[in-house]
Parts: C-alpha cells; sequence; structure tokens
C-alpha cells in the first residue's frame, strides 16, 4: 500500500485493527483457501413495508466473482449479507460467482438477501427468460428482490402488464420482494414506485450531489411515507471524467478521522429514509473502508455537510444528474444521459469492458449518429452545464 493510502486508511481504522486484520495479505486466487472472519455485525434498518431488517451496507457483486470468491467471503465476515447483482454484470460471470460460491458453501443461502436485475429486459416475456437464466446462475429457487426494469428511465413501463407478471412471481416463489432500478429521471421514477402497491422496494443513485435537488428528495419521502424500502446506489458520485482529488476536502477529513470516500457514503446514510447503501466492487481494501465508515458512530458534523453541499457546486460541470426529460427530447435521438453513464464507468470507476458493452447496446444507427448530432440546444438546458458535443466525442473515442 502506498503511504498516503496507508495514512488515510489508518486515520480511519486505526493502526492496530489494520494489522490485526491481515486483510490485504489475503490471496484473491479463486481457488485458494478463504478464510472466514468472526462475523461482524453492521446496524440495521426495515426495508419499508416488507418489514424485513438488512444490513445497512450491500456488497455491490458488479466484478466478476467467478474470479474473485474472496470478495464475496470478505463481505460476509464483515456483515454485508445483502449481495446485489444483476444478469448483465461481467457477461454474467458476477451471478455465477454467486453460484459458484453457494455451492461451496450451501448453509450461506438462507442468511443471504440477494437483490438481481433483469438487464435489457422490456416485456414480462423477457423478464420471466433473465429471472430464470440469474436462477440457473446462482443456483437458487428465487431471488429475494428482483428488479425487473434494470434502469427505469419511463414510469409507463410500470403498467398493469408488468404488476400482473410480478403477482405471478410471487405466487410461484421464485420472487419474494419486486422493484426496479434507476439512475434516469430519478424523482419521476421514485414519485411513480410511492403510488403503485406492488412495488416494494426501488434501487436509485443517491448521494452527496443528488441530494440537493429538492424534487428527488420529495420523491424519496414519498416512497418512504409510502412504504417503499429504498437502495441507495452510486453513493460517491463519480464525476464522468477523473479529477485530481479536492485537497482541502481530502485534508478536511483526514483531520476528522476518515478519508474522503467514508465521509460521502457516512453523509447517505445519515439519512435513515435509505435502508442500505450499495457498496463494494472487487476490492477489499476499499470494501473495509466502507465497513468501519459503517460501523463508526462518529455523525458528520455542520461544517462536514456545507464542505460536501459546496464541493457538490463547484464540480457540477463534471457530473451527470440523469435529468434525460431535460436533453433526452432534444438531443436527436441520442441517450445523453446513458452515454454519459458509461463514459463516468470508463473514466471514474476503471470499470472499461462494463463501459464498453453497455455502449455496444446502442442500437448502431443512435451510435453511428454520435458525431454528427447537434448537440447545442442540450448542452444550453443542461443544469449541470455539460459540455456535452465534447463529451459525446470522447464516448465515441473510447468506447466505440
Amino acid at each position: 500500500m502506498k503511504r498516503r493510502d496507508f495514512l488515510k486508511f489508518a486515520g480511519a481504522a486505526g493502526i492496530s485493527s489494520i494489522i490485526a486484520r491481515r486483510v490485504l495479505a489475503e490471496s484473491n486466487d479463486a481457488n485458494s483457501e478463504i478464510r472466514s472472519e468472526p462475523p461482524v455485525e453492521l446496524p440495521k434498518r426495515k426495508l419499508g413495508k416488507t418489514g424485513i431488517e438488512l444490513p445497512i451496507l450491500a456488497l455491490g457483486v458488479a466484478f466478476n466473482a467467478m474470479d474473485n470468491q474472496l470478495t464475496l467471503r470478505k463481505g460476509l465476515d464483515w456483515g454485508l449479507t445483502t449481495w446485489e447483482t444483476a444478469n448483465f454484470y461481467e457477461n454474467g460471470n458476477a451471478e455465477l460467482g454467486i453460484g459458484k460460491f453457494l455451492e461451496k458453501n450451501p448453509d450461506v443461502r438462507s442468511k443471504l438477501f440477494i437483490i438481481s436485475k433483469a438487464s435489457f429486459a422490456r416485456t414480462p416475456d423477457e423478464i420471466e427468460k433473465k429471472l430464470q437464466t440469474s436462477l440457473e446462475r446462482m443456483k437458487i429457487s428465487y431471488v429475494d428482490l428482483y428488479c425487473g426494469v434494470h434502469g427505469l428511465s419511463d414510469p409507463k413501463q410500470l403498467n398493469d402488464e408488468m404488476k400482473k407478471w410480478v403477482l405471478k412471481a410471487k405466487e410461484r416463489k421464485v420472487i419474494k420482494y419486486f422493484g426496479f432500478s434507476t439512475h434516469s429521471r430519478m424523482p419521476d421514477c421514485l414519485m411513480a414506485a410511492s403510488k403503485l402497491d406492488w412495488i416494494d422496494a426501488v434501487q436509485t443513485s443517491y448521494n452527496f450531489r443528488l441530494m440537493q435537488d429538492q424534487k428527488l428528495k420529495d420523491a424519496v419521502q414519498a416512497c418512504y411515507d409510502a412504504g417503499v424500502g429504498i437502495v441507495a446506489m452510486k453513493t460517491q458520485g463519480k464525476e464522468i471524467q477523473l479529477k485530481d482529488e479536492d485537497k482541502k476536502l481530502t485534508e478536511h477529513f483526514t483531520k476528522s478521522g476518515f478519508t474522503e470516500g467514508q465521509a460521502k457514503l457516512k453523509l447517505v446514510l445519515d439519512d435513515k429514509r435509505i435502508t442500505v447503501a450499495t457498496v463494494g466492487r472487487e476490492n477489499v481494501k476499499h470494501l473495509r473502508l466502507n465497513v468501519d465508515a459503517a460501523l463508526d458512530k462518529k455523525e458528520l458534523n455542520a461544517r462536514d455537510k456545507e464542505l460536501l453541499k459546496n464541493h457538490a457546486s463547484d464540480t457540477c460541470t463534471g457530473f451527470c444528474a440523469g435529468c434525460s426529460n431535460i436533453c433526452g427530447p432534444v438531443a436527436a435521438g441520442v441517450p445523453v444521459n446513458d452515454v454519459m453513464r458509461y463514459l463516468m464507468y470508463y473514466n471514474s470507476f476503471g470499470d472499461r469492458n462494463t463501459a464498453r458493452q453497455l455502449f455496444a447496446d446502442i442500437p448502431y444507427e443512435v451510435r453511428s449518429n454520435l458525431l454528427s448530432a447537434d448537440f447545442s440546444i442540450a448542452q444550453s438546458l443542461c443544469p449541470q452545464r455539460l459540455p456535452i458535443s465534447k463529451l459525446m466525442k470522447e464516448a465515441v473515442d473510447k468506447l466505440a
């Protein structure tokens, strides 16, 4: 570990606990023996009207779990018994890796709350096929929370036909609860969920940037009042283009005893309407930092929250807020919000394979229009003042 990273880690977790854990010394080899640790008890919250109590952190299994069983084991040891994945992740290797783990550890299934998503499905028939594939891959008979729409942007998809499928799927006991994920037009999608009694929980982007939006805050409240559980994702509010760290922000939070990333996570968890925050990916060190943040009882003070709010405002030109209802109608048929998200995966997450695969799923005639389309109106309307034309060209260069 680099010295700077070590000092940040030490400030957040304490040197003695780092030495005791010896996490980073373990092998990531899928064939090696992975030792269990004494389990960690994370705080729990109820998932809306389901009444189910879940740890406040979920393990995001968006990585190749076939080759990385260590992160699954460590997540379990550290109290992350909610595993969140999707049919699409790593070409199916995320779900296949969960199946591999459960095959070796069959007693673990009863301890887990598994969330999966029907990637790219649009109709009940497609949702059913995706579900059956996911069940087979993970070697399970049911999914605890199934997001039948992965990336909802139009609430009209939540129609009577889908409702019928949901009710029958519950009767067949292949899903326990139903919902959707959304990172586009989140206020509209969440508000729609609050009015539908067959939506049990939703996954939504939610972070220090997005929580400044009053419409999103109102929609979160509406879901909370209606008993719709809320699972937060994209909690770090990553920018589309990776930039240097804000030294002022980093130094402030280091003095407080936690990293900038931990502070951003703590701010999300400070909102008690949020049941679970999805964290992790395949990096064990970062996963441990997230766990430490959740266990740390020290609360953010007014100055901490003010700094994050100001940072959100100062860096808004690098962040897409998902308001596709504004740019979508004037962007020549290009799903600007989606392309921005894929570029963010590529630049800020370093998840290049996923970014390229998602980009390739955009119809060819739309992708071929990216360089010639006129985005001037969309750019002028963008609340975040994003340089849309420039970013679309960058996306073609990197993702095509």
